[in-house]
C-alpha cells in the first residue's frame, strides 16, 4: 500500500520542490509545496509540517495531506527532514540534551529565511504542526520560537518534562492538540523512564495556564459519523486566553498513534475518520496571526461575548466593533457591524455546520476568533 501511495505521489507532486542548505556546517533538505494559486503580490501563510520519528519528509507530505486545503486557501507547505541518530532512524533532538535542540531550532530559522527571500510570506503566519516526535518539536518551536510562530498543532505528540521546564515562550501561543487514548507510543497517560514526558491532558493544562485561558472549557461531542474506526472523539475549547491565544485538545477515545483522517494503517492502532486533522488544524491557524496578538493590559479593555454556542440559527453578539464569519477554508461567508448593545444575528440562512469567527473592535482594534456551530 505504501509503495502504491509513494509511486501515486510522485506522479502527482510536480510542484513539490527539494532543497538543500547549510546549518552550522551541516547539509539540511527540505521539501516545499507552493500552490499553483501563489502570486507574489499577496503575502501567504506557512504551515511546517514535521515527521515523526524514523519517517521522512516525503512520508509525511502523504500522510499528512495539507496540499489540496493549500490549493485554495493560499499557503506554502513545508516539509523538513531530520537527521539521523545512532540507530539509522530520523528525528528531532527532543530526546537528547536542550543544548542539541538547537540544531533543529537553528534549521528551522534558515528555512524560513530562504523562504523570505524567495516568497511574499506574511511573517505574522506562520504556523507548525507534526506527527509524534514532529509534534514534540512544534512544542519546542512554541518555547524557544515564539517569536516566529504564531500557533502550533501537535498530533500523538507531547513535551517532555525537561522542556516545559526549559520552555521560554516570550508570548502566548494558540495550542492545539490531538491524542489518541490507546496510542501506544507516545502514551495518552505519559511516557516515564529516561523521556519523561507528560500525558496529553498535562501538557494540554500547561498551555492552558500559560496562556491563562478560561479554565471551564467548551465541550463538544463530535458525531461519530464512522462507526468502524474503533474510536470516537470529545473537542475541547479552552478560550478568553491571554493576548487571543486559544487551546483545543481533540481526545480520540480509543484512538491509536495516527492522524485523524489519514489512511489507516494498521501498525499506527485505529486510526480516526471522524475528523480530519489537516482541516482542523487550518481551521485552527487561520483563526491566528502574530500581528494580532496584543498586550494583556488592552486585553482588559476588550469586551465581546457571542452566544448559545452551538446556534440554531439566532446568535446574540456584545461588544462594539465587527464580526466576521468563515468557513473552515477560510473564507469570509459574513462581516456584520456590532454596536455596544446586545444584538441579534439570523444566521437561519447559513447551512448546518462548523465555521470560525473573527471580531475586531472598534476602540483599539484587537481581535478575538474562535468557532462558530450552527446546528
Amino acid at each position: 500500500v505504501i509503495f502504491f501511495l509513494l509511486i501515486t505521489w510522485s506522479m502527482q507532486s510536480q510542484t513539490t520542490s527539494t532543497f538543500s542548505v547549510d546549518v552550522n556546517g551541516t547539509n539540511r533538505t527540505y521539501r516545499q509545496y507552493v500552490p499553483s494559486i501563489y502570486n507574489e503580490s499577496q503575502a501567504v501563510p506557512v504551515v511546517f509540517n514535521f515527521h515523526g520519528y524514523g519517517s521522512s519528509a516525503l512520508e509525511q507530505e502523504i500522510y499528512a495531506n495539507f496540499k489540496p486545503i493549500a490549493d485554495t486557501a493560499n499557503f506554502i507547505i513545508v516539509f523538513p527532514q531530520g537527521l539521523v541518530d545512532g540507530n539509522g532512524n530520523t528525528f528531532w533532538h527532543d530526546f537528547t540534551s536542550i543544548e542539541d535542540l538547537e540544531i533543529d531550532l537553528n534549521f528551522f530559522d534558515v528555512m524560513l529565511e530562504n523562504l523570505s527571500a524567495e516568497y511574499n510570506i506574511d511573517m505574522d503566519r506562520v504556523y507548525s504542526t507534526g506527527m509524534s516526535n514532529g509534534g514534540f518539536f512544534s512544542y519546542d518551536l512554541a518555547c524557544h520560537r515564539s517569536n516566529k510562530i504564531t500557533a502550533i498543532a501537535s498530533v500523538s505528540g507531547t513535551m517532555r518534562t525537561l522542556h516545559v521546564e526549559e520552555c521560554n515562550a516570550q508570548l502566548a501561543t494558540p495550542v492545539m492538540h490531538f491524542h489518541g487514548t490507546s496510542d501506544n507510543v507516545v502514551f495518552f497517560e505519559g511516557n516515564g523512564g529516561i523521556i519523561n514526558a507528560l500525558s496529553a491532558e498535562d501538557v494540554v493544562q500547561n498551555w492552558v495556564d500559560f496562556n491563562q485561558c478560561n479554565e471551564s472549557p467548551i465541550v463538544i461531542d463530535i458525531p461519530d459519523t464512522n462507526t468502524f474506526d474503533g474510536s470516537t472523539v470529545e473537542h475541547y475549547i479552552y478560550s478568553e486566553g491571554m493576548e487571543g491565544a486559544t487551546v483545543e485538545f481533540f481526545k480520540i477515545i480509543g484512538g491509536g498513534h495516527s492522524w485523524p483522517g489519514a489512511i489507516p494503517l494498521a501498525t499506527l492502532g485505529n486510526t480516526n475518520q471522524d475528523i480530519d486533522a489537516c482541516t482542523e488544524i487550518w481551521r485552527f491557524f487561520s483563526q491566528h496571526s502574530l500581528g494580532d496578538l496584543v498586550d494583556v493590559e488592552e486585553v482588559e479593555d476588550f469586551h465581546f461575548n457571542i452566544f448559545p454556542n452551538p446556534t440554531k440559527g439566532k446568535l446574540f453578539v456584545e461588544g462594539d466593533g465587527f464580526l466576521k464569519l468563515f468557513n473552515v477554508s477560510g473564507e469570509m461567508l459574513e462581516s456584520f457591524k456590532i454596536d455596544s448593545k446586545i444584538g441579534t444575528l439570523n444566521l437561519s440562512n447559513i447551512p448546518v455546520g462548523l465555521y470560525l469567527y473573527q471580531f475586531q473592535d472598534l476602540k483599539n482594534q484587537n481581535v478575538q476568533s474562535g468557532k462558530l456551530i450552527i446546528d
